[in-house]
């Protein structure tokens, strides 16, 4: 795996000392993650917006949220029906490569001595590790592994279902919730979304803490 260019965002998160799965959960730092794009394929669509919010010490830290638009190479085209973003509303916002080194620096837990890196926490969390991987390959000619926690897989898990047993729709982000009694909230704002997702991931550790009857390890959530 090729080596990202010393000083850039990509090299930090690099250096910084990777979890490990026995650690426990409690002390780890997570980023919710949430994207919204032109469509699901990152080698032909495009990131248009960006929210990040921080779980940390089993809560999520609203003073830590963040959300950025972002101007496409391209046009947009349909996919805003689905979110909202025109191109005449990113028009003036900044390209890509221009918001990820605040993305990456965003993984680190900030600590002043030995930083760590944050695991990734995303709900169907392929779209914001594929889309993340490809934007480091185009900007600085490498990736960084990261620790995933996909909630839909999570809740997979709790279910302890097949995927075929599992009823359509029951593992969207807003039905998850429904499942454990959290609020519903508007769709496809990132910051809503990641929100939305790190609140979701709490009530799935409180389920599999009881189940598992012991304090969670990293390695109980990780996808596997």
């Amino acid at each position: 795996m090729a080596r990202p260019a010393t000083g850039t965002a990509l090299a930090g998160l690099t250096a910084a000392r990777p979890h490990s799965r026995r650690d426990p959960l409690a002390g780890v730092e997570l980023l919710a993650l949430d994207l919204e794009t032109t469509g699901l394929d990152p080698r032909r669509h495009e990131v248009l917006a960006i929210g990040l919010v921080p779980v940390v010490a089993g809560e999520v830290v609203l003073g830590g949220a963040r959300g950025q638009r972002v101007r496409p190479a391209g046009s947009v085209g349909g996919s805003a029906v689905v979110h909202g973003l025109t191109d005449d509303a990113l028009a003036g916002e900044p390209l890509l490569e221009q918001v990820l080194p605040e993305v990456l620096g965003a993984m680190l837990d900030g600590s002043a001595t030995t930083p760590r890196r944050r695991v990734l926490l995303a709900h169907f969390a392929q779209i914001e590790r594929d889309f993340l991987a490809a934007a480091c390959r185009r900007t600085y000619g490498a990736v960084v592994r990261m620790p995933v926690v996909d909630t839909l897989e999570l809740e997979r898990r709790l279910l302890r279902a097949r995927p075929d047993e599992v009823p359509p729709g029951r593992l969207r982000l807003d039905a998850c919730r429904r499942a454990h009694g959290l609020p519903r909230y508007a769709a496809h704002d990132p910051v809503t979304d990641a929100l939305a997702c790190a609140e979701l991931f709490l009530a799935q550790c409180a389920v599999l803490q009881e189940r598992l009857r012991r304090p969670l390890r990293l390695g109980d959530v990780l996808v596997r």
